[in-house]
């Protein structure tokens, strides 16, 4: 804890999300009152049961399904929390450097053992374009893959699904539809053989509209995945928590 303070004072930074003095090292580029802020999904408020969309905060009684989400494809989607305070700041901060903030791994990883009780055998980044690899220099989903398959004991493929072509970024004013369109037919797999049958959870930073990892799990479940998943860092919501 000492040596965690010191390090703030020797380095000091702002909060990027709200511009307040980061006390801690381990709190990387968040302050502790954003971090405070966040919040996480535990299981104890209402979340559709296949997108992983929030709801509201009473405990479920039942499943309960947003129905925007039946014609995807994966079977599942999760995540850490909600994309506002702490969370956006690594998020943001995710995308031109490959590193997660210690307080930040403990969640990630308190987080998949809750919602993957029933482990699975393989983990799989969402892929980027060899123009956009080229560019950051770095996948992201790539990057919370590992610390997952490490953290987890679980196997890691970041080769077996590809981007065939090179995508535009999605946009905040982008619709669902826009996503959808920008990312039909993008992925494809590699090694059909080392994805055949597998339970695959896939890994990606940020779930909006569920076009993309609708898109990988498609390419996943055409070469015969048995089951795919999705985990993200952030969950995008529309109302106001």
């Amino acid at each position: 804890m000492i040596a965690n303070s010191l390090l703030s004072i020797l380095y000091p930074q702002r909060c990027t999300y709200c511009s307040n003095l980061v006390v801690e090292y381990s709190d990387g580029v968040a302050c502790s009152d954003c971090w405070a802020k966040t919040k996480y999904f535990t299981g104890l408020e209402t979340l559709c049961t296949k997108c992983g969309a929030f709801l509201h905060d009473a405990e479920p009684l039942f499943e309960t399904y947003c129905q925007s989400c039946d014609g995807h494809v994966y079977d599942s989607a999760r995540a850490v929390g909600v994309y506002h305070y702490g969370i956006a700041a690594a998020v943001i901060h995710l995308k031109s450097t490959p590193k997660l903030a210690p307080r930040l791994r403990r969640e990630i990883g308190i987080s998949f053992r809750h919602w993957f009780s029933e482990k699975p055998t393989l983990i799989v980044p969402v892929p980027l374009s060899a123009q956009r690899m080229q560019e950051r220099g770095f996948n992201q989903a790539a990057v919370i893959g590992r610390m997952v398959a490490e953290s987890c004991g679980i196997r890691l493929d970041e080769h077996s699904l590809v981007r065939k072509f090179h995508t535009p970024i999605h946009r905040v004013a982008m619709d669902a539809k826009s996503r959808e369109l920008s990312v039909k037919n993008a992925f494809e797999i590699k090694r059909r053989s080392l994805i055949d049958g597998q339970h695959i959870v896939l890994v990606d930073d940020v779930f909006t509209t569920g076009a993309t990892a609708s898109q990988c799990a498609r390419a996943l479940k055409k070469s015969g995945a048995a089951r795919v998943d999705v985990f993200t860092l952030a969950r995008a919501v529309s109302s106001k928590l």
